[in-house]
């Protein structure tokens, strides 16, 4: 977490009050949560509804469970709970690094217009599956009546988001505090209301402290440090021991490596004892040490999975900490290939 959000968090927690509640704190719990809604869509450019969540799960099963679209279509490399919010949702494939355009092309030909999640950037290999304010496959959703949900856990506050529907963020993946998110709705005719706060769409009370920590860390979430160049030039320089070879569009913050000669249980049992935190898959997955969904589905081999590791940096990253895992990362591929010699 950002010192800020913390500070926020704690700000938070010594003025709660109930911000549904119609007594004079109460009240001003209400106005200090709608001015905290109101920085979170100034920052992240949006300009529709914003419906505060305890984070991205939830945001998409309010997304997908209440959409009135009659269809549910979800790209293959979907986070769980996209998979746990849509259960019986068709699957998009995804053809070198992209949506299957043609696939989509003919689902949307021939049946009642569809919600379709795709995500920003996948979770695990950095792939942006939306790279573009108004991509191809988001234009070709719409255009046939469609509504495109977005989930932007992984890009919000890091690149502009998607003209999407429904847009999902996370408030821990931008060094806010976590069980706090959104779901975006460019309007609430797109959904069904269930009753309760926000605006109808949730239960319980309102997380004010998590809000106003999730507002102040957008407020300084362009603040790294380090440059995306600086990033990019610390992934090619793993070239010369791993394979980075996955397809389409990446970003800068996130991205698979496969080491030959080690299993990634292995690399991260090594990389944890050298005091570096990386994990196999998607951080809610990557303790089971399963075989990744996803790389299946973007077409890297099961050979290649199983020795291949997620790093994803963050906000507070150093140049120093990039060198330090650099150098450690080729000492463990020379030792397994000597090994393996």
């Amino acid at each position: 977490m950002r010192p800020e959000a913390i500070a926020a968090v704690m700000e938070g927690m010594a003025r709660w009050a109930n911000p549904s509640s119609p007594h004079a704190e109460g009240r001003e719990a209400r106005r200090a949560l709608e001015d905290a809604r109101a920085r979170i869509k100034s920052v992240l450019g949006w300009t529709g509804e914003v419906i505060l969540t305890s984070g991205a799960s939830e945001a998409l099963a309010i997304g997908l469970g209440r959409s009135k679209a009659v269809r549910q279509l979800v790209s293959a490399v979907e986070h769980d709970a996209v998979f746990r919010a849509a259960p019986r949702a068709d699957i998009l494939p995804i053809i070198d690094g992209q949506p299957d355009e043609v696939f989509l092309a003919e689902y949307l030909d021939t049946g009642a217009p569809p919600v379709v999640a795709i995500q920003s950037i996948n979770s695990e290999t950095g792939t942006a599956l939306l790279p573009y304010v108004r991509s191809p496959t988001l234009k070709m959703v719409q255009d046939a009546g469609g509504l495109v949900l977005a989930d932007c856990s992984q890009s919000a506050g890091k690149m502009p988001l998607p003209d999407a529907d429904m847009v999902v963020v996370s408030a821990h993946k931008l060094g806010g505090p976590p069980g706090v998110g959104a779901l975006f709705v460019r309007n609430f005719g797109m959904l069904e209301p269930t009753g309760g706060h926000e605006s109808g769409y949730r239960a319980g009370t309102e997380n004010l402290p998590g809000v106003l920590g999730f507002a102040a860390a957008l407020d300084v979430v362009s603040s790294w440090s380090t440059d995306v160049e600086q990033r990019f030039d610390f992934k090619n320089s793993l070239h010369e021991v791993a394979e980075i070879n996955m397809p389409g569009v990446q970003c800068s913050h996130i991205f698979s490596v496969a080491m030959e000669h080690l299993p990634s249980a292995a690399q991260l049992i090594r990389l944890d004892g050298m005091g570096f935190s990386v994990s196999a898959g998607s951080a809610c997955s990557s303790g089971t040490l399963k075989t990744s969904r996803s790389l299946a589905a973007f077409g890297v081999s099961d050979v290649a999975a199983a020795r291949t590791i997620r790093i994803s940096l963050g906000w507070s990253t150093t140049v120093e900490e990039l060198n330090q895992f650099a150098r450690a990362f080729r000492t463990l591929a020379h030792d397994a290939a000597a090994r393996a010699a």
